[in-house]
């Protein structure tokens, strides 16, 4: 089973989660401020991803936080502050991604 994490107002969610629907792909959608990740699955994303590619540097929340936090990004600071997380993350059984785009949906699902 596929899963989506993201929050759901948001835009890019909203559009891989049309794209997706178009394409006749079951998924399961987690928003993150409604049902909170855990620290295994945070972990994994960042093994599989890597900080630099997991953080949305462009979101208000990300700017908002302290230069010594932007330095010091971690699971703690993220499981508090999940709207770091760059959206969407899927997970499918070929691996992890995070972000939206066609192409990249079209090879990955």
């Amino acid at each position: 089973m596929i899963k989506m994490y993201g929050i759901k107002n948001c835009d890019t969610i909203k559009k891989a989660q049309r794209f997706l629907k178009a394409q006749g792909v079951n998924f399961e959608f987690i928003d993150f401020r409604d049902q909170p990740i855990d620290e295994k699955t945070l972990q994994s994303f960042v093994d599989a991803l890597g900080w630099d590619q997991l953080i949305n540097k462009r979101s208000t929340t990300y700017r908002n936080l302290t230069d010594k936090e932007k330095k010091d990004i971690t699971l703690e600071l993220t499981l508090k502050k999940p709207t770091l997380i760059k959206r969407p993350v899927l997970v499918t059984t070929a691996g992890i991604r995070v972000g939206f785009s066609e192409k990249s949906y079209s090879s990955f699902i």
